[in-house]
């Protein structure tokens, strides 16, 4: 039975530390406008094994100002305006996304950016949003997006954890249902830069919240870590072949990648947890791997037991296991006992 904490729900798709991880493919702007291109990526996610895809919905003039036009980010030469505008699908193209991502029987997320682009993903039908970074102390928008009562995904990179505490104090008192994301925003991340041990910080901080990683390095390493150190989502940016072109193909990656992701995050879901106790599966094991004593020479009735006529030797399912080696020692033998047999509890007076 799930515990009521760490818990989000995307339509039937609860998401908690004790269901296997979501991961998130994210095709974002790597289809560069054209809606074909964003069709073959989603074919290489759902043959990946994908249950969810994620887009951004871009509305450029509604998103920027005209000094967007001044900007370049870190991994392009052009503004980002340019870069958005090239990049954006029209709202007819991104609605027959969200439908071919639908009739895959996988779920459509996106990220809006604006108000239009919240709107249009409401008439979607959209199931949850993702908020990116820089939206995470967007509050104008991030009060709008809260009024239509969806499940959100918050990435929180470029933010401290104060800033973080302020965002989850907004979402409670809007009563949002909600993951968090720790993110670095540099793409690709250098490893030094990933900073993994915030994914345990922000599930001490917030225990009732779900945990994920928005990974933007070149491997798979770092989400593997922060699956092993109780992450719940991983969102990693998608394309179907690292020949296209684009901004965020450097931290992308690609369906055999993606296959690797899911498969591996998988398996550390299944192993993380638990303590360090006895398990009854392991009996098999101990009753070979563990030490009994045993007689290592031929001892008479009446002669006490030592070191020099008896030892430990394998297997463990003697009466007397190595713990009690010290204890048998000056004991007297009640009959004759011959070399290389396991010492009973009917043999010692």
């Amino acid at each position: 039975m799930i515990k009521k904490k760490r818990v989000l729900k995307i339509g039937n798709r609860i998401i908690s530390e004790f269901n296997k991880p979501l991961i998130i493919p994210e095709l974002g702007i790597n289809h560069n406008g054209s809606i074909e291109t964003a069709f073959k990526i989603v074919d290489a996610a759902k043959r990946s094994g994908a249950e969810i895809v994620k887009h951004q919905t871009h509305i450029p003039y509604d998103e920027m100002s005209e000094e967007a036009k001044k900007i370049k980010p870190g991994n392009s030469n052009k503004n980002i305006y340019d870069i958005i505008k090239s990049s954006s699908l029209s709202e007819e193209d991104e609605y027959k996304l969200f439908k071919y991502i639908n009739k895959k029987k996988m779920i459509f997320l996106s990220t809006p950016f604006s108000r239009m682009a919240v709107d249009r993903l409401i008439r979607f039908g959209v199931k949850v949003f993702k908020i990116g970074s820089g939206e995470m102390n967007n509050y104008p928008l991030m009060d709008y997006i809260v009024k239509f009562k969806k499940p959100l995904i918050v990435s929180t990179g470029m933010h401290s954890l104060k800033n973080v505490k302020k965002c989850v104090n907004f979402l409670k008192r809007k009563k949002s249902k909600f993951a968090l994301m720790h993110t670095t925003n540099l793409y690709p991340t250098p490893n030094k830069l990933v900073r993994l041990n915030s994914i345990s910080e922000l599930i001490k901080t917030f225990p009732n919240q779900v945990i994920g990683l928005s990974d933007h390095t070149e491997t798979n390493h770092s989400s593997f870590g922060a699956i092993a150190l109780g992450a719940c989502i991983i969102e990693k940016h998608f394309v179907d072949k690292k020949t296209r072109t684009g901004p965020d193909i450097s931290s992308s990656v690609d369906e055999k990648e993606l296959k690797d992701l899911i498969k591996g995050c998988n398996i550390i879901y299944l192993q993380r947890g638990g303590k360090k106790n006895l398990l009854k599966e392991e009996q098999v094991t101990r009753n070979f791997a563990f030490a009994s004593v045993v007689s290592i020479q031929d001892i008479p009735k009446g002669e006490k037991f030592s070191k020099n006529n008896i030892w430990v030797k394998r297997p463990g399912t003697g009466h007397f296991t190595a713990k009690d080696y010290d204890y048998l020692i000056e004991k007297k033998a009640r009959r004759n006992i011959k070399k290389n047999y396991q010492i009973k509890k009917n043999d010692i007076s």
